[in-house]
């Protein structure tokens, strides 16, 4: 080997928590760089919406990057590009999206969220009874209800969001969802599971069950529209495990960064439970949170 041969990792490699300022509100993103091959440098990157998208190159020299990839939701006719420097566990830049809008950011390293011993559970605390919604605020106009333990969104509406702030748990969750309707359950307000009407499709990463955009179950379990379902998830650090309606389809995988819809993107943090009420109706009950000590 050749003695003055430069390592294959760059020092741009690795995931990083990214806070987007659009319009003085700051909105979470998140980028991941690796090398493929010798030379290459590519990527994964999340915005503000939608789900992780696959870069082809980063250009990396002199401690500036910059990359582009097309459109996904955003409108216009070019593609999404972003342009950065690279200060030791920072990075910062700005981002031009396909309308031409520009917008800064400044992004630090993504923490391992890597635990060294197995948590130990406190109680479980229920988060839906009665017929008042307690714990809970609304991401807007609320269009939520309650009765006898149910909570309903007739429409495409507000987001609902705990009051409180969880690390480690265990959740219970049951919903029904009529048929083509959407929504998601994000852990720690920043990873999406998957709520849709997949019955008879493919397991992928925008369906039932999936970590959205990361994740995709091992197999479809769902139910037809209209009936009640349910996830348990274990969530410690990063590693996830899922049983659908009762069926494992996700066990101690890593979930690789935040979501697109993530309240925010640090990730180091204890964050709430929110589930999504603005992509159609939806119903949820028998909401069980067990945070570790």
């Amino acid at each position: 080997m050749n003695a003055h041969a430069k390592p294959l990792a760059s020092p741009l490699e690795g995931r990083w928590d990214i806070t987007v300022d659009v319009a003085g509100k700051a909105s979470p993103s998140w980028l991941e760089v690796s090398h493929s091959g010798t030379r290459t440098l590519v990527g994964r990157f999340v915005s503000v919406s939608g789900s992780a998208r696959p870069i082809s190159e980063v250009h990396f020299k002199d401690g500036k990057f910059n990359f582009s990839i097309p459109p996904q939701w955003e409108k216009g006719e070019g593609d999404f590009s972003v342009e950065g420097t690279l200060d030791g566990d920072k990075i910062s830049g700005t981002l031009t999206t396909p309308e031409g809008k520009k917008h800064s950011w400044t992004g630090v390293r993504a923490p391992a969220l890597r635990r060294a011993t197995a948590p130990a559970w406190d109680k479980p605390v229920k988060l839906t009874e009665g017929n008042t919604i307690k714990g809970w605020h609304a991401a807007g106009t609320n269009q939520w209800t309650i009765k006898d333990g149910v909570l309903k969104s007739e429409k495409s509406g507000a987001n609902l969001i705990t009051d409180e702030k969880y690390d480690d748990f265990k959740l219970h969750v049951e919903f029904r969802i009529p048929k083509g309707s959407n929504s998601g359950v994000y852990l720690r307000g920043r990873y999406e599971v998957q709520v849709t009407d997949g019955k008879g499709l493919e397991p992928a990463v925008d369906q039932l069950g999936a970590v959205y955009g990361f994740l995709t179950p091992s197999e479809m379990v769902a139910k037809e529209p209209g009936e009640w379902q349910s996830f348990d998830v274990t969530l410690i650090g990063r590693m996830i495990t899922l049983d659908v309606n009762g069926q494992r389809v996700i066990t101690n995988q890593e979930i690789p960064g935040i979501t697109g819809g993530a309240l925010d993107s640090h990730e180091g943090e204890p964050g709430p439970l929110y589930i999504q009420g603005d992509h159609g109706a939806v119903e949820y009950r028998n909401i069980v949170i067990t945070p570790a000590k």
